[in-house]
């Protein structure tokens, strides 16, 4: 009898903590974290500084808030943060299910794409600008 009972206490032990271990990987993969460095960065952080970069700026890297005006068909979309206006290309993999409108703040970080006749900038990572 002391060991049934000895045997029903340790199985439910085992569980318990089965159970609960299992329910702290669930809450930390439910509750994403994130990542990297947020704070201030030094560089060119409009889209007045990306015109007046100059010709050697091609790959720049830029961080960029906004909100894109109108899209120009495929990737291409037009950028205004109060300085100015140019087209950014958005790849469709980079958008990680993010929906924007014209009235969306938006944090957009990338490399200048300077080309003979315009600059773009070529966006590698879309967010929503921190409020």
């Amino acid at each position: 009898m002391k060991q049934s009972i000895l045997l029903v206490t340790l199985l439910a032990a085992m569980t318990s903590t089965t159970v609960f271990a299992n329910n702290q990987v669930i809450n930390q993969v439910a509750q994403p974290q994130q990542q990297g460095f947020s704070g201030p960065t030094h560089g060119i952080n409009t889209v007045k500084g990306v015109v007046d970069a100059g010709m050697f700026s091609d790959d720049t890297p830029v961080t960029l808030t906004g909100y894109l005006t109108s899209s120009l068909g495929g990737e291409h979309y037009t950028f205004t943060d109060g300085s100015g206006t140019m087209t950014v290309e958005i790849d469709h993999d980079k958008w990680f299910g993010l929906q924007v409108t014209p009235q969306t703040k938006i944090t957009i970080q990338g490399e200048i794409d300077k080309e003979f006749n315009h600059t773009k900038i070529d966006v590698d990572h879309v967010r929503l600008a921190q409020k």
